[in-house]
């Protein structure tokens, strides 16, 4: 006796037997989505534009006067703004390099077969799964003058880290790079994956050298996705608060998200907050449309 497989009707099977045609079936979808952003990413993002052009303070209720472009020439004319940012760039550097090296060799390291390589792995990729708030608190004890395991282990006696100006940056940034060049080495890894074995095994014939190998085939196949991560993480270093701010409150170390939060919350000047806010988005978006172009130059090739 043969059994014959009855199929559900699908979503769309259902609302063709309601009388509902492709197009209503696709705004039911997309509508409500649509609303969502528009409610929650749209609106906040051109009410505070609006606030950056305003003297408005949130402790003092609604008033508020309009000053025009006054918050973004203090700011542009402040030469704190312009430490921050400096500060700020050199974070990103080191912090976005050191994820880049790290990222990229483990991948490289774990681009083969080796027995326990998924435990290996999924160990590697923890950090980034932590609250930044913790993770910052964990170091910070890691870099206790007191007591802390990092000067024992490098015999630096009661060095200060995140106390001492010319080393609270650098000790935020690795750090940062401790919990995402993970990012990096996963995906590294799907490039790594996806680079043909054909290709190897005909260098291999050929007798090229490893350096060879790496500069005209590995690297080259896999620029495209290690760009996508250094547009991610470009992105990221830039807004980097919670490490900062949990880590240390030393001057040399006060990134602009930092900066911005002080601006904000507590100094409560919320008209050029929002300025400043808008300040870092369009150097944001310069330094990642300049990544987006180097991006299409390397798919093209």
């Amino acid at each position: 006796m043969s059994t014959v497989a009855i199929s559900q009707p699908d979503a769309r099977s259902r609302g063709a037997a309601r009388g509902w045609s492709d197009l209503t079936i696709r705004n039911i979808f997309i509508i409500p989505t649509v609303a969502f952003l528009i409610i929650f990413n749209v609106f906040p993002l051109i009410y505070s534009l609006g606030y950056s052009f305003t003297d408005y303070a949130a402790n003092r209720g609604g008033s508020w006067n309009f000053v025009g472009l006054q918050n973004y020439r203090m700011l542009l004319s402040d030469p704190q703004v312009w430490q921050n940012f400096v500060i700020t760039a050199k974070y990103v550097i080191v912090s976005v390099t050191g994820q880049m090296v790290v990222g990229f060799g483990l991948a490289l390291l774990l681009n083969r077969s080796f027995p326990l390589k998924g435990l290996v792995t999924t160990l590697l990729l923890l950090p980034m799964m932590m609250s930044a708030a913790v993770v910052g608190l964990f170091w910070q004890l890691l870099y206790s003058p007191s007591w802390g395991p990092i000067n024992y282990i490098f015999g630096l006696g009661d060095f200060p880290w995140l106390s001492n100006p010319n080393a609270a940056l650098y000790a935020i940034a690795i750090t940062d790079i401790w919990m995402w060049a993970p990012f990096v080495m996963l995906l590294s890894l799907a490039g790594l994956s996806a680079v043909p074995k054909h290709l190897y095994e005909a260098a291999a014939i050929d007798r090229a050298g490893w350096w060879y190998t790496f500069t005209r085939i590995t690297l080259p196949l896999v620029t495209p996705l290690l760009l996508i991560a250094l547009i991610f993480r470009t992105m990221e270093a830039f807004k980097t608060f919670d490490i900062a701010f949990t880590m240390t409150s030393q001057p040399s170390a006060e990134l602009i998200a930092v900066r911005l939060y002080k601006q904000a919350f507590q100094q409560w000047d919320t008209g050029k907050s929002c300025a400043f806010a808008y300040i870092v988005l369009l150097v944001v978006l310069a330094i990642t449309n300049i990544y987006v172009k180097y991006l299409n130059k390397a798919k093209e090739r």
